[in-house]
């Protein structure tokens, strides 16, 4: 008998149980965000969504002219002619235009974007998506870093000893240390910080580009094309020219909060802000070395970053309170971005579980204790160890490129997927490979100068990633299923035998079986042999991993009428396990319909109505030495023991009550090559 039973996870997670908090429900201004664009929602967007691309004037130039400080007319206007084809056709492009159309029920990000593949015929699609991951967690370590030093930076042009190395180092402490209290109170303050924030950009640049209005001519491909076809150090040029798109990949994993439209609609607005101010910073570069703005220097040291160059003295101090806003709104927009990035890892089994906690009903609002002490002990050794933003900037953009890479493959097979035509696939991977091979390049010449410490983040990252998810797929694919029905004879002898001491009034599996009628062979080991459990009922529970991020369903088999039910819950890789509050629903429901009844079987009990006990049974399968496999699954096994470590518990990742659980450890032996076959010896 097959019920089923599907349920809106806005609605599931309502009921006043203290642990339903652990997945919040989503507000009606949250759906109407994916709905509607409205000028609400756009400042909303601006304030989530733009705050590391918004916040890259803050050092493009300056690395721009770093890499070469000889520059001439021709340099600067090549260079912001970099910028503007750059932001068109990686970020606008690629990302506004194309990849925000790859959405899994809203959400984006790489590893959203695999959920939409992971089932396709191209299963090794996984081992891209973790180096993007991987890669894409580093560039969150050294990001704000690098974006709030850039911005402190600006008091050594009004205090020329300021102690910036400590006061990023007091920041930063402080944004961390606000990650566990979440964003409730203060986010709504994002989106007009960040409005204020581009209008002032747009606004600088604006007068800023009367200094020397031919920078204009900077929209002009051929500006770029000559610089980099006849300067010797284009590859420095591109390093540096890569910096103004780094956000775009941030962009696509904030696709869930906002939605399409909102993004594509506060885009226009933010490029043309930060357009603006790129062409002011580079007509205040041309002035300053013209004779007009030597002469004006040699009566006051310029600043040596163009984007406090631009602004009057007067608004200076001003302008550096509000970069550093922008600074810890861009470092906390990528914070929250790297919390939902490893909990949809933990859900698409790229990572063990962690403890996750919901600080602030707003959706998409997590923290992951473990996560935030890794970022922050990464965003410290990057200041001590680079302790300026030149240093930073020499060593950031290589990671992110290879990011980008990765998506832009993903990208291309699932358009393939979606039947758009091959010829348009070919164009789009060829276009945007190209585009990126020659970043990737271009990046590569900041491996000795500080890459080195991105990518070794990337790479520690990607192969925990990896050998994860590899150790799962050894360890489900030795699982042994037996045919349920085959047992059902014994569960209704064993249920009725009196001679057996009732272990539970309704006693609880969970099963990794992908049907109803199928089931662990150690869990029928461990009702029948282990310990013979008697139960007045019995339940199984399969929890399915599914594709998309915020499903919450369920159906049931009643197997044998009053004593065996199999519950399948479905639940999407962004919504926390809580099982112990969902199997409560799922039996309250099944209780009201009549299905079952869940009076105790003790009769003292039974006649006053008082509800039978629960308890659940964990079976951990620990793999076993004696396993006759091969060296690499043995390797996988080993990697599964070491990095497991660091996960909770099962019964606390899934949420279950302790104090009626019950965890068995059975040895888990795999046994992929034939033994050796030992040999009597015949006695004469």
């Amino acid at each position: 008998m097959k019920h089923s039973n599907r349920h809106n996870p806005a609605t599931i997670d309502r009921p006043a149980d203290a642990a339903i908090s652990a997945t919040p429900p989503a507000t009606a201004s949250t759906a109407d965000i994916h709905r509607r664009v409205t000028p609400a929602t756009l400042i909303v967007a601006i304030g989530i969504v733009f705050g590391d691309i918004g916040t890259s004037p803050l050092y493009v130039m300056k690395a721009i002219t770093g890499a070469n400080p000889t520059y001439d007319r021709a340099y600067i206007l090549g260079a912001v002619s970099c910028i503007f084809w750059t932001l068109t056709l990686q970020t606008t492009l690629k990302y506004v235009v194309i990849a925000l159309h790859a959405d899994n029920r809203g959400e984006g990000g790489i590893l959203a974007l695999f959920s939409l593949l992971r089932h396709s015929r191209w299963r090794w699609l996984y081992i891209p998506a973790a180096i993007g991951a991987g890669t894409l967690i580093a560039d969150g370590v050294i990001t704000p870093a690098v974006t709030v030093t850039s911005a402190a930076e600006g008091l050594r042009d009004l205090y020329p000893g300021a102690p910036v190395v400590a006061i990023v180092l007091i920041i930063i402490t402080l944004i961390f240390m606000l990650q566990c209290r979440g964003t409730g109170s203060i986010g709504r303050l994002f989106g007009p910080v960040m409005l204020l924030w581009f209008t002032m950009l747009g606004v600088l640049g604006l007068c800023s580009i009367h200094l020397a209005p031919g920078i204009l001519a900077a929209f002009n491909p051929i500006y770029a094309v000559r610089l980099l076809s006849m300067s010797p150090e284009w590859f420095l040029i591109l390093g540096a020219v890569f910096l103004c798109t780094t956000g775009a990949e941030a962009l696509y994993s904030d696709l869930g909060h906002c939605g399409r439209f909102n993004i594509t609609w506060a885009w226009a607005f933010v490029k043309v802000m930060l357009m603006l101010n790129y062409l002011g910073q580079g007509a205040w570069l041309l002035w300053l070395h013209s004779g007009t703005g030597l002469m004006k220097a040699t009566t006051a040291l310029p600043p040596a970053n163009p984007f406090y160059g631009i602004m009057p003295s007067w608004f200076l101090p001003i302008g550096i309170i509000m970069s550093t806003l922008a600074a810890i709104i861009a470092s906390q927009a990528l914070l929250s971005g790297s919390f939902t990035l490893f909990s949809e890892a933990i859900g698409l089994d790229f990572w063990p579980r962690l403890k996750i906690n919901y600080p602030s009903p707003l959706k998409g609002q997590l923290y992951i204790p473990l996560i935030n002490t890794f970022l922050y002990a990464g965003c410290i050794v990057t200041v001590l160890l680079f302790r300026t933003s030149s240093a930073m900037e020499a060593a950031y953009g290589l990671a992110i490129t290879i990011t980008m890479l990765m998506t832009t493959l993903l990208l291309t097979f699932w358009m393939h997927r979606r039947r758009v035509p091959t010829w348009l696939c070919v164009i789009f991977a060829t276009v945007f490979t190209l585009i990126e091979g020659v970043f990737l390049i271009a990046n590569l010449s900041k491996f000795m100068h500080g890459g080195w410490y991105t990518l070794m983040i990337a790479a520690a990252v990607t192969a925990i990633m990896l050998l994860w998810r590899r150790a799962n797929i050894v360890r489900n694919k030795h699982i042994d299923f037996v045919d349920f029905s085959e047992s059902y004879p014994l569960l209704r002898d064993i249920a009725a035998d009196r001679e057996i001491p009732k272990y539970a009034s309704n006693l609880v599996f969970f099963s990794k079986s992908p049907a109803a009628d199928k089931v662990e062979s150690k869990l029928i080991y461990s009702i029948v042999r282990k310990t013979p459990k008697r139960a007045d009922r019995y339940w199984i529970v399969r929890i399915v991993a599914d594709d998309a991020p915020d499903t919450l369903e369920y159906d049931y088999d009643i197997l044998i009428p009053g004593l065996l039910v199999s519950i399948e819950m479905r639940i999407g890789y962004r919504v926390a396990p809580q099982v112990n509050v969902y199997l409560r629903q799922v039996i309250n429901e099944m209780v009201e319909a009549g299905e079952v009844k869940l009076t105790s079987g003790y009769p003292s009990l039974a006649g006053r109505d008082i509800p039978g006990d629960f308890r659940f049974v964990l079976i951990h399968r620990v793999f076993s030495p004696s396993s006759n496999c091969s060296p690499s699954d043995r390797r996988a096994m080993t990697a599964y023991e070491w990095i497991g470590r660091m996960s909770v518990t099962p019964e606390k990742a899934m949420g279950l009550d302790t104090s009626s659980l019950t965890r068995e450890t059975v040895p888990l032996i795999i046994n992929t090559q034939s033994p050796r076959q030992i040999r009597r010896v015949i006695r004469r």
